[in-house]
Order: C-alpha cells, then structure tokens, then sequence
C-alpha cells in the first residue's frame, strides 16, 4: 500500500487522481454543500450496496479528528471494493451533497493510503478534555473505596504503569461511543461519577463494588483495540474480545496484589467482580457472556448503557464542535447503534427557533 504522497494516480476516470494537497486542509466540520473533496480519510464500515436498479454502489462512513460524513459512490466495480479497507484510510475525490438535513459525500474516486505521520494529527480524534486532571479524579474516586482489600486491589491496577498509559490512551471503541484517544478514560469516568451520586439513592447497594467495577469492567479495551494508528482490533480483540480479556486480567491482578500485600478479598468478591465484567453488556445479543445477576451488576450494565447511548445521540444530534453544514433538518441520519434517528433541537435551548 503506497503512502497519499507516493501512490501514483487513479486513472478510473480518465484522469490521474492527484494525491497532493494543495493548501491547507479542509476538516469535515468547515465543509459545507456542494463543495469539491480532495483529501485523505479514515473510512470505516464500507459495505457494497444494491440500488434500486440492483446495481452495486458503495457506502461508508469517512472521518478526520473533527467528525464523520456519510459516503457514497454510486459506481463502483468488484475489484476497485476489494482494494479498500474495510477501516482503513483512503485518499477521496468527490463533493459534498446535502441530503435529508445532513451532508454526504459523493465520491467520484478513493484509494487505499498508508497516512503519513502529519495526516494521522489530521484524522485521529482525540479528547478535548485534560487526560491528566481525569486520570487524577480517577485515582481520587478510588481513593474513597472503603473495604481495605478492595483498596488494595485498586491500588495493584494503578501500579501497573504500562496498563494504566494505555488505559489514558485508548479509544472507548472502535467507533460507536467515546470513539477517540483519552475515549476509555473518559468514559470511565463519567462511570464513576455517576456512581458516585446514584449509589447513594440505593443504601443497599455495595458502593464499593459498583464503582470498582466500572473502573475495570472495559479495560481488557486496552488489549483488545489498536489505536496507534487507525482504530481497529488486534488479534486478541477478534479471538477473545475484551470481556474475557478483562476477566483474566482481573485474576491476575487478585493474585498479585495478594502476592504484594497479603490482603485477600472476601469470600465471592472475585466471583462478583468478575460477573460484572462478563455481564457489563447487558444481554448475550450485545456480547454479554451473562445477564447481570446481582444488584452491583444491574447497576454498572445500566449505568454503561446511559453513558454510552446518551453520549451517541448527543454526538449525533448536538456535537461539540459546529460544523458548517447545519442543513436545518430537525433530525440526524439513523443512528446504528439507537437504531432510529435523533430529534436534533432542545424546545428549551435559547437558540432553538421553533418552526
């Protein structure tokens, strides 16, 4: 696979497909309808399609560090989607369209490109808040877990300088929510967070366990995705995933820590513990290798749900960063992962002109 800079040109439609960026880059959040493309992407879930007229075309999702567009290409032949990635990086040409509220890109040519180190700033997110002051309050939240062995254990994983750079390195996932360096650490702990302040309503509910358990319950991600340079899954990711892979991880570090300090965990901790790792996605459908079976558990599954499925439509209907192609329309492009799209306008929001 030839680097954007090296790759000789495309000569699909008759003329050479120039790799070479002529000024500065135009990010996904400055385009605007009809506007010509002509750069590189990361692409993700390229899939052949049918039209109406059962001829094949090309859909996918392209991305740069500040958002995603839908792409299309309404030609494509067998052996041109086989040189792609399925996620990858790609150079693209084409234009932007507005479509149902939205804005898609039309590609006219694309090419596989192994990124320079200069376009990987250019399209890898990451997150706009301070890795370093949301690891500290990670380390605080934990600081207050009250039973002596559960300390203990906390503190083994903390040590663990190689798994705890990766843990504020890591994307949450490869694409669904939290889809961007320092994604992991954030999303664990707004985990934490809202553990902390739901706990509370519920005295019965072992604290300590549920807000250990969403420190732990997605950090086999750390081994299961490779995020150096796009976002994909290592082998480990595709043969074990990281449910499994953090319940090994959760029996070695029980058996270190009372190698270190000689504390053990109560009798069935490890076993809870570990079943709110295996059981943190819910249902078997969605990865779970258990339904949640103890309070702890049903707590973490529900909690993980809010976060990420809050953090989806928000991304979706109401990003961080303004883009230019605010088309109007009221509601996103179906979101996957919600199965249905999302209302984009807050009735209450001073910016909100009711129509």
């Amino acid at each position: 696979m030839l680097s954007a800079r090296d790759r000789p040109g495309d000569q699909r439609t008759g003329e050479s497909m120039n790799t070479h960026a002529t000024g500065p880059r135009r990010y996904i959040s400055e385009m605007a309808g009809q506007e010509r493309v002509n750069g590189a992407f990361t692409i993700a879930n390229a899939q052949i399609g049918r039209t109406r007229q059962d001829k094949p075309y090309l859909r996918c999702l392209l991305r740069d560090k500040t958002g995603e567009l839908s792409g299309r290409m309404w030609s494509i032949d067998e052996a041109t989607f086989r040189r792609l990635p399925t996620d990858g990086f790609v150079w693209v040409e084409g234009e932007t369209q507005p479509y149902q509220g939205d804005l898609q890109l039309i590609i006219h040519a694309i090419d596989p490109i192994e990124p320079s180190p200069e376009q990987l700033l250019e399209l890898l997110p990451t997150t706009d808040k301070d890795i370093g002051a949301m690891f500290s309050e990670v380390k605080q939240i934990l600081g207050e877990l009250e039973h002596p062995a559960m300390q203990a254990l906390a503190q083994t994983y903390l040590d663990d300088e190689y798994l705890m750079d990766r843990f504020r390195t890591a994307p949450a996932a490869k694409s669904m929510h939290h889809a961007y360096l320092g994604g992991l650490l954030e999303h664990t702990l707004n985990l934490m967070r809202l553990a902390t302040r739901v706990c509370p309503l519920y005295p019965k509910i072992n604290q300590d366990l549920v807000v250990f358990g969403l420190f732990i319950h997605d950090l086999g991600k750390t081994r299961e995705l490779v995020y150096d340079k796009s976002f994909s899954y290592s082998d480990m990711g595709e043969l074990i995933g990281h449910i499994v892979e953090g319940a090994h991880m959760l029996r070695d570090k029980i058996h270190e820590t009372m190698q270190r300090t000689g504390q053990r965990l109560p009798a069935g901790t490890a076993i809870v513990l570990e079943h709110i790792i295996l059981s943190h996605h819910g249902i078997p459908e969605y990865g779970a290798a258990k339904i949640p079976a103890t309070p702890e558990a049903i707590l973490v599954s529900m909690l993980d749900n809010v976060d990420a499925k809050t953090t989806i439509a928000l991304e979706a209907a109401r990003p961080e960063r303004k883009s230019n192609f605010d088309l109007g329309g009221n509601f996103t492009q179906k979101q996957w992962a919600l199965d249905t799209k999302i209302y984009r306008p807050d009735p209450l929001s001073t910016k909100h002109v009711s129509g």
